[in-house]
């Protein structure tokens, strides 16, 4: 097993430190995302959305981007 070593410095700069095993880490992170149920006219209205979108993704009519910067 090798020793990590982590200035005291930064630790102090960074206000803290917390070491956890990978598994938590991602139950951890899972749990921080929200999220929402929609009712009613909302939901119907983000499902029409979602329905266009993918229509006019199979007719071949959104473009692929690497930033939003290249829709100009």
């Amino acid at each position: 097993m090798e020793t990590i070593v982590i200035p005291k410095i930064k630790i102090e700069k960074q206000k803290g430190l917390v070491i956890l095993p990978l598994t938590e880490y991602r139950k951890l992170a899972e749990r921080t995302v929200p999220i929402y149920y929609l009712n009613g006219k909302a939901a119907e209205k983000i499902d029409r959305l979602v329905i266009e979108g993918l229509k006019e993704h199979r007719a071949g009519k959104t473009k692929k981007i690497q930033s939003l910067a290249d829709l100009e």
